[in-house]
């Protein structure tokens, strides 16, 4: 896959939460080569592979900054932004709101906490950076890019992720809302519902329900892989960030509200 090239800055900071791995860190980098400066939000466990995004973006020409953020938690979230303002200056323009979990049970096993701790991450997290990020746009005053990770599974769940499946249904539901109350601050709001990525996430994914469906590990994915994906080979997450980079830009100004599938065929 050819390197996308580094262009000019912008004068702009896009904020990414698990900024640190996998599609988050895909759409860091790729954010930083179309100008924008960076601030990778992450969770204490996460902080060395920050540093590590934090070094290739500044070879870029760059600035970046990492926070520490557990998104179940509003204040930290609150807090990342202002760190972020005050490090980089207030001209934030894009929020993306990558971090979330997985969790791979039959809905008989799911107990309460292991479910709400699944809705405080990839819901509430989301809509509390959401919120964060919009508001300090709207004192900004020139508008901005808010983004949100969907999945396939925002319009189509799966068995043994339930959970996982109502949160991203609730996203699309969110994007919705916000992009209708916020274009007229000129902030547009949408998500990117990737299908079987190439990522950290989907090799526990495939571990689980290896486990689940007692099959050899690695079968999981790659059964899926050769079903479901009609383009014929697994995505990897610079696929996301192309088109995270694509709404965030000039050309994707008149898109706002919507939940947009980067899968390769899978959801069809």
């Amino acid at each position: 896959m050819a390197a996308s090239a580094v262009k000019a800055s912008l004068g702009r900071i896009a904020f990414v939460t698990g900024g640190a791995q996998g599609i988050g860190r895909a759409i860091a980098t790729r954010l930083a080569k179309e100008g924008y400066d960076i601030s990778i939000a992450e969770i204490p466990s996460g902080v060395v592979r920050a540093q590590e995004v934090k070094k290739e973006i500044e070879s870029y020409g760059r600035k970046a900054i990492t926070v520490t953020a557990d998104i179940r938690d509003p204040k930290q979230i609150y807090s990342a932004i202002q760190e972020t303002v005050e490090t980089l200056g207030p001209k934030l323009f894009v929020s993306v709101a990558n971090a979330g979990v997985t969790q791979v049970k039959p809905l008989l096993e799911c107990e309460p906490e292991w479910m709400e701790n699944e809705v405080r991450l990839n819901l509430l997290g989301l809509m509390n950076t959401h919120v964060a990020a919009a508001r300090q746009m709207v004192k900004q005053g020139f508008g901005g890019r808010i983004l949100g990770a969907g999945s396939i599974a925002s319009y189509r769940t799966a068995a043994n992720l339930g959970p996982y499946g109502a949160t991203k249904f609730a996203v699309r539901g969110f994007t919705e809302a916000a992009a209708n109350e916020w274009a007229q601050y000129g902030i547009r709001v949408n998500a990117y519902a990737p299908g079987i990525v190439d990522t950290p996430m989907w090799d526990h994914i495939d571990q689980e329900l290896a486990r689940i469906e007692n099959i050899p590990v690695g079968e999981a994915k790659a059964k899926r892989v050769k079903r479901d994906i009609k383009l014929g080979r697994i995505q990897e997450p610079e696929d996301v960030a192309k088109l995270v980079s694509f709404l965030v830009s000039d050309e994707g100004e008149y898109i706002t509200g919507q939940t947009i599938k980067t899968c390769g065929g899978a959801s069809l």
